[in-house]
């Protein structure tokens, strides 16, 4: 008698812990990709936030982000020279010709293009009380102590500072004022490239500090026209 065996294929199982681990798993991806982009959009929110970025020149650059992409490349930028700095630096040319020998210019000059081109810091100080004191001190000296010629023409400044009118103070940092500047130190660049005779004796040792004080008495003349 034959007998037969029936051998069949269990059917699969389904676990519900599998089930409860893939769901798990799923959802704790799904929350990785979530912290992702919570991140992310935290680190650009930061950098547009930035304190460290810097406005030169009317264009605004991220510091911190050029650094990053670039590497080790260090960035440099150059700020333009302000009105008051040319300003200082005209002053500081004025007194350095006034002191310097080699030269046949007429250094009155120099005390109106002291009015129209000194940093308004000065002009303020002097018109204050400190200024009425120091002129005040400075004229008793000269009254009965003897002054150089050259030691005169600050207090000569100072005085015509002090008793300038309104009107001619507004034109200071005009256009106006500008072209008077120009003229005036035109003039004197004349006056001593015309009377030290040649281009080569105003650079020899005994004029080039008064040439160089010229120079940048006339060039910085120029920049206050634009």
């Amino acid at each position: 008698m034959a007998t037969f065996s029936l051998s069949s294929t269990s059917p699969p199982t389904v676990s519900l812990y599998n089930v409860s681990n893939s769901g798990t798993a799923t959802s704790k991806f799904s929350a990785f990709q979530l912290r992702s982009a919570k991140l992310s959009c935290l680190r650009l929110s930061s950098l547009h936030r930035n304190p460290l970025r810097v406005s030169i020149g009317g264009k605004k650059e991220f510091m911190v982000m050029k650094g990053k992409r670039r590497g080790s490349g260090a960035m440099c930028y150059a700020a333009p020279l302000s009105v008051n700095t040319l300003q200082f630096v005209s002053t500081i040319s004025s007194a350095i010709l006034l002191l310097a020998k080699g030269t046949a210019v007429q250094k009155s000059f120099l005390v109106p293009l002291f009015l129209l081109q000194a940093p308004d810091a000065v002009i303020s100080w002097i018109k204050s009380e400190y200024g009425f004191w120091t002129a005040f001190l400075a004229l008793l000296v000269r009254l009965f102590f003897f002054i150089p010629g050259e030691l005169e023409l600050p207090l000569t400044a100072l005085l015509l500072v002090i008793v300038a009118p309104h009107q001619v103070l507004r034109i200071r940092g005009r256009q106006e004022g500008a072209i008077i500047a120009l003229v005036v130190a035109a003039y004197m660049a004349f006056q001593h490239f015309s009377r030290i005779g040649s281009l080569q004796r105003s650079f020899e040792r005994g004029s080039i500090i008064a040439t160089i004080a010229i120079i940048s008495i006339t060039v910085l003349s120029c920049l206050f026209l634009f």
